[in-house]
C-alpha cells in the first residue's frame, strides 16, 4: 500500500510540471539545455554566441541561429549537434520555405539560401542589412533596412525575385506575418502592410490618443490574439492594443513596469508579460477578454523569457540570476516545479 502511495506522490510532483520537451538557451555557455519529464535530459554545447538566439523546429530537427552568423542543425531524437555552418558575420533571423532555409544577415549584406542539410545553394546580395524574413506559401519575403524596400522571392522559381516594394516609411527594422499579410515596422513609427494574395501595399501610422504616435517594438515581443495585438510599449508601463485588420488603436492596459514580452497562451485566454528594469523579477497575467491585469507575481531574479505550455496549463519562466527555469500552474498561478539551468534565457517548446 505505502509504496504505491509514494509512487503516486512522486508522479504527481514530477510529471505534470514539465510534460513537454523544452530547449532552453544557456545564454553565457553557448549551449542549449534539454528538459524532459521534469529534469535535465542533456546539454547541446558548441553552438556559439547565443545572445538573442532563435530556435525553430522542422520535423525531427531543431535549427539554431545566433548573432555570430552560425546556423546549427540538431537531431531532436538524439539531442546532438549534426552540423554547424557559418552563413555570415551577423545573422538576425531565418525561416523555412518550400524545402529551403533562408537566413537574413546584417553582415554581409545578403540573404543566404540553404537546403535542410545546411548546404548553401545561393546568396541574394541586397546591399542592405536584412530583417523580417518570413515565408507564405511559396513566397519568401524580407525587408531591407538601409534601402527602405521589401523584397518578395518565389521559391517555386529558384528563389527568384518577383516583386520589390519601395516604402515611404524609413528603415524597416522587423516584420510580422499574420495570415496572408506581411507587416513591416519602421524605426520612426508606422507600418508597411502587404496583402500577399492581392500583392497590394499600404502604409499606416498607428496613433494612441489623438496625435501621439507610439514607437513599435520588435514584433517578436507582440502578443497577437485573433484580430488584436497586445504590444509592449517602449519606455512606458503599458500594453497598447491595436486591431490587426485596420491597425487602429483600441486602448491600452496599464502595467507595473516596462514590458518586454507579451506571451499569449495557446487557448488565447491569457497573456503573460515580463519586464525590464525595476520590475524584472515579476510577471503579470492579463485577461484577454476584459483587457485587465489579473495578477502580478514575483517569481524569480530577472525573468528573461516566458512561454506557455502547449495545452495552456503551465507557464515556463527563465530566472536568469537564479539559474532556474520555473513552472507555474495557470489555474492558480502557484509554482509547481523548477529545473536548474545555467544562465537561462530563451525557452523553446517542441510541438
Amino acid at each position: 500500500m505505502y509504496p504505491v502511495i509514494v509512487l503516486l506522490l512522486l508522479l504527481s510532483l514530477c510529471s505534470p510540471s514539465f510534460a513537454e520537451k523544452i530547449y532552453v538557451v544557456e545564454r553565457e555557455r553557448e549551449a542549449l539545455s534539454v528538459i524532459e519529464d521534469g529534469k535535465i535530459k542533456g546539454e547541446i554545447a558548441g553552438l556559439g554566441n547565443l545572445n538573442h538566439a532563435t530556435v525553430k523546429f522542422n520535423g525531427d530537427f531543431a535549427y539554431v541561429v545566433g548573432r555570430d552568423g552560425f546556423l546549427s542543425k540538431i537531431d531532436t531524437k538524439a539531442d546532438r549537434l549534426i552540423k554547424r555552418i557559418n552563413v555570415g558575420h551577423s545573422s538576425i533571423g531565418f525561416t523555412f520555405c518550400k524545402g529551403i532555409i533562408a537566413v537574413a544577415n546584417y553582415s554581409p549584406k545578403d540573404v543566404v539560401i540553404l537546403d535542410e542539410a545546411l548546404n548553401i545553394l545561393k546568396k541574394i546580395e541586397t546591399g542592405s542589412r536584412n530583417v523580417g524574413i518570413k515565408c507564405h506559401d511559396n513566397l519568401l519575403i524580407f525587408s531591407l533596412m538601409d534601402r527602405d524596400e521589401i523584397w518578395i522571392h518565389d521559391c517555386d522559381r529558384g528563389v527568384e525575385n518577383v516583386k520589390v516594394f519601395k516604402t515611404k516609411g524609413e528603415m524597416p527594422f522587423d516584420a510580422l506575418l499574420h495570415g496572408g499579410v506581411y507587416v513591416a515596422g519602421f524605426i520612426k513609427g508606422g507600418v508597411g502592410i502587404i496583402d500577399l494574395v492581392g500583392s497590394k501595399y499600404t502604409e499606416k501610422v498607428i496613433k494612441a490618443g489623438g496625435e501621439i504616435t507610439f514607437k513599435i517594438p520588435h514584433f517578436g515581443t507582440w502578443g497577437v490574439v485573433g484580430k488584436r495585438a497586445f504590444i509592449p510599449a517602449v519606455g512606458e508601463r503599458r500594453l497598447h492594443i491595436i486591431g490587426m485588420k485596420d491597425f487602429a488603436h483600441q486602448g491600452s492596459v496599464d502595467l507595473i513596469g516596462i514590458p518586454v514580452f507579451a506571451s499569449v497562451s495557446p487557448d488565447g485566454n491569457q497573456i503573460a508579460v515580463n519586464y525590464s528594469g525595476d520590475k524584472e523579477d515579476f510577471i503579470s497575467i492579463i485577461d484577454v477578454e476584459n483587457n485587465r491585469v489579473l495578477k502580478d507575481i514575483e517569481i524569480g531574479k530577472r525573468i528573461m523569457h516566458i512561454r506557455f505550455s502547449n495545452n495552456s496549463k503551465r507557464l515556463y519562466a527563465s530566472s536568469y540570476f537564479e539559474n532556474k527555469v520555473k513552472v507555474l500552474d495557470t489555474n492558480n498561478w502557484k509554482a509547481t516545479g523548477a529545473v536548474d539551468v545555467p544562465t537561462p534565457s530563451g525557452i523553446f517548446i517542441m510541438r
